[in-house]
């Protein structure tokens, strides 16, 4: 039954690739949570039929209220620090009522009446491109729905206030409005979309900064498995073959610890050329790269990190150290990296995966670098300081258990039946 094992293991890690990735991708508006929007009134009111009013805050209370809180995270800010959050990708749409909403909505509702030249307010809709295509789809459904609802709650009270001073005295004919003005009054507000600082061309719409992540992450495991094999055969612990060629050179006498400061050596030289290999790739197919050193030294750490820590793994569990990296940095790191979904769009544990998952914080990184000039508080500062844990973790636990294995004496050799030919194997020589 031996046969049956891998199709075992290969039927599960299909399972949780299959749950992993359609549970993220299948429904995201149901899965929509404490996704945030910022909310400015910068209206002042104004002073209408003797009364002060101010429109905008009972636009901003009526948006308070009909917004869903379990879904909507509206956050009321003022206009510098609505700003500030979507420059750091802390939110993801602004909505912005002007100074002059109150006036003008009062002129409006005047004009109808009265003859002159009248505008209609305007609602601004800002997105954040740079927070990915996805994100700023989710905005602009949110606007279509919220400022829509509200443009019509806001005709209907006008459209009553209009009529209130059309009311006739006693005794004359009634006025009635044109079917014009009643068209103005029922739609009385200019919803205007504007992209909050537009991503330069060669950005992918906002996906150049998810593959170039998923680039250094692939590289730096898949490059680890690729140095972990070669250097094995190399020192004889594994076969060598090239097609029909098969050659097992002799075992060097080394140990555990040893070879895996040769690995990690390796690493260390692959990521300062792979980095580099990338960024070129990357600025010769036009990518816009404004900081093209911080982004190749970022890009040697995360490669090291991942590289480490993979060989470490392999180091400590062998061969089945393959199914745990790719559970790890594959299977449960690309649907919680926020790269192409926000994690406010996935299911609830993709937030609780995204909060130690290696290939969230390395897109959190590298997406400040490429869209966010490198801002710590777009994610770069999270993302150096999660890698340097994570070499730590990584470099702390290979020394840990590869020095444990050598004073145990368990060497890396063939293992000998015993002398009466049963077939056990004998324990090894202890050190």
């Amino acid at each position: 039954m031996r046969w049956a094992f891998p199709i075992v293991v290969v039927t599960l890690l299909a399972s949780l690739l299959g749950v992993m990735y359609l549970d993220y991708v299948v429904d995201p508006e149901k899965n929509l949570h404490d996704f945030p929007i910022a909310l400015v009134n910068q209206d002042v009111g104004d002073d209408i039929g003797g009364k002060h009013v101010n429109f905008g805050d009972q636009v901003s209370d009526g948006l308070r209220k009909a917004v869903p809180a379990d879904q909507i995270d509206l956050r009321v800010l003022g206009i510098n620090e609505a700003q500030l959050q979507m420059q750091s990708a802390r939110v993801y749409g602004t909505i912005i009522i002007p100074s002059d909403f109150s006036k003008r909505l009062g002129i409006l509702g005047v004009g109808s009446v009265l003859p002159g030249d009248i505008s209609k307010p305007v609602l601004t809709l800002q997105t954040n491109p740079r927070t990915g295509a996805f994100a700023t789809a989710v905005v602009q459904k949110f606007g279509d729905q919220a400022l829509t609802q509200v443009n019509a709650q806001v005709g209907q009270q006008l459209t009553d206030q209009v009529k209130a001073q059309l009311t006739p005295p006693p005794g004359a004919p009634p006025t009635e409005l044109t079917a014009a003005t009643r068209l103005v009054l029922a739609q009385p507000l200019n919803i205007v979309i504007d992209q909050f600082r537009p991503l330069p061309g060669g950005s992918g719409e906002g996906l150049t900064a998810f593959f170039y992540s998923l680039l250094l992450l692939l590289v730096g495991m898949v490059g680890a498995m690729i140095i972990h094999q070669l250097i094995d055969s190399a020192l004889g612990f594994l076969p060598t073959e090239w097609g029909p060629w098969y050659v097992h050179y002799p075992r060097a006498r080394i140990s555990r610890l040893e070879t895996l400061l040769i690995k990690w050596s390796a690493v260390a030289v692959m990521a300062l050329a792979v980095s580099g290999a990338l960024e070129g790739i990357g600025a010769a197919l036009g990518m816009p790269i404004d900081k093209p050193l911080l982004l190749f030294l970022y890009g040697v750490l995360v490669i090291v990190a991942v590289g480490f820590t993979c060989t470490s793994m392999l180091a400590a569990v062998g061969t089945s150290g393959l199914i745990i990296n790719l559970i790890i940095f594959i299977i449960l790191g690309l649907p919680s990296s926020g790269g192409t979904i926000p994690i406010e769009a996935t299911p609830k544990y993709f937030g609780w995966l995204a909060k130690f998952e290696p290939m969230h914080q390395v897109f959190l990184g590298t997406r400040s670098i490429l869209y966010f000039f490198g801002d710590g508080q777009a994610g770069l500062t999270r993302g150096i300081w999660m890698s340097v844990l994570g070499l730590a973790i990584g470099v702390v636990g290979g020394l840990v258990i590869t020095r444990f294995y050598d004073r145990k004496g368990l060497e890396r050799k063939p293992a000998e039946s015993d002398p009466g030919g049963s077939g056990k194997h004998a324990k090894p020589a202890e050190a």
